[in-house]
């Protein structure tokens, strides 16, 4: 018998750290900042970029799809987290299951596809600038980006049937703060062997071959760069890649470390904070790293400011 036949109408039990109540209140409190300030920032990004005609560039149209997957990505797990912390009974619907695992498998491939995307983009930059504008057109632009989109919606609709279809005999204690697919996996009461191979040569695919890409972009820009002769020219071009390399190191290490590194008698509970990384706190420092290290974003958020100002005199 599916899930779906099975649970409806029902609900579920996040377990989250019931097991440690004295973090519960400090876990609310970083949470709610987090998803502020991840609300806030990558907003001001989606909103600069779209304001200021001098980032109407292909960089920061892909920034914002970067921007638009963090505030999905926080918004499908914090609320929930957030009410599931200040609750005795720390519950979740179906349905509300359902989206939270669809959701987070899509936006967790499309951002692997995506940023592998990005690199590309600044070895065009870097490695071929006279050719820069014919190469990374708008059509081509809106291709990558669609392409980045519909494999992660496309990989989250198989793995997320994968996982529906098993029986679960009654079990609705998961042992997580959100529904994702190693947890709910357990709840199977039929041999899910073949599901958690599914997944971790899923994984594999959608870490290591984009990790690989960017690696490759990365090699030919660092040659390109100490080509360049003046150490001003080597650190602006540097300094147009050193965000996405954070972000980049940010996203796939903690992702890595949970799915690829072999089982610990700490995994457990890696499997639970390892998530929380780069499902809410990498979201929230993506646009402060892109913020803070970049100058054409300072500068045309003050153009903003100062226009917002001047129409109101």
């Amino acid at each position: 018998m599916s899930w779906a036949n099975e649970s409806i109408t029902g609900e579920f039990v996040l377990l989250g750290f019931s097991d440690q109540p004295w973090l519960e209140f400090p876990l609310f409190v970083v949470f709610l900042t987090s998803y502020i300030v991840t609300i806030f920032g990558n907003l001001n990004i989606i909103l600069v970029s779209h304001l200021d005609p001098k980032l109407h560039t292909p960089m920061y149209f892909f920034l914002t799809n970067l921007s638009v997957i963090d505030l999905c990505y926080i918004t499908c797990t914090v609320p929930q987290m957030l009410v599931n912390l200040r609750s005795i009974r720390k519950l979740i619907s179906f349905g509300g299951c359902v989206v939270q695992l669809f959701m987070f498998l899509a936006l967790g491939a499309t951002e692997c596809v995506l940023l592998p995307v990005m690199s590309f983009d600044r070895f065009v930059a870097i490695c071929r600038p006279l050719h820069y504008s014919v190469i990374m057109h708008h059509r081509l632009c809106l291709q990558l980006a669609a392409v980045s989109w519909i494999i992660g919606f496309g990989n989250s609709v198989w793995l997320s049937i994968l996982t529906l279809q098993l029986p679960r005999c009654g079990h609705y204690v998961i042992d997580h703060f959100l529904c994702e697919v190693p947890a709910l996996l357990k709840l199977s009461c039929v041999d899910v062997t073949a599901n958690e191979a599914e997944l971790f040569f899923v994984s594999v695919f959608f870490h290591l071959t984009p990790l690989s890409l960017i690696l490759t972009s990365y090699a030919f820009i660092a040659r390109a760069i100490l080509k360049i002769q003046s150490a001003e020219g080597r650190q602006k071009a540097f300094g147009t890649c050193s965000s996405h390399l954070i972000v980049v190191s940010l996203f796939y290490g903690t992702a890595l470390s949970v799915y690829l590194l072999p089982p610990s008698p700490h995994s457990k509970n890696r499997r639970k904070m390892v998530p929380l990384f780069y499902g809410i706190i990498a979201p929230m420092l993506n646009p402060l790293i892109y913020t803070l290290r970049n100058k054409e974003v300072k500068d045309a958020f003050k153009r903003l400011i100062k226009r917002v100002f001047l129409s109101k005199n």
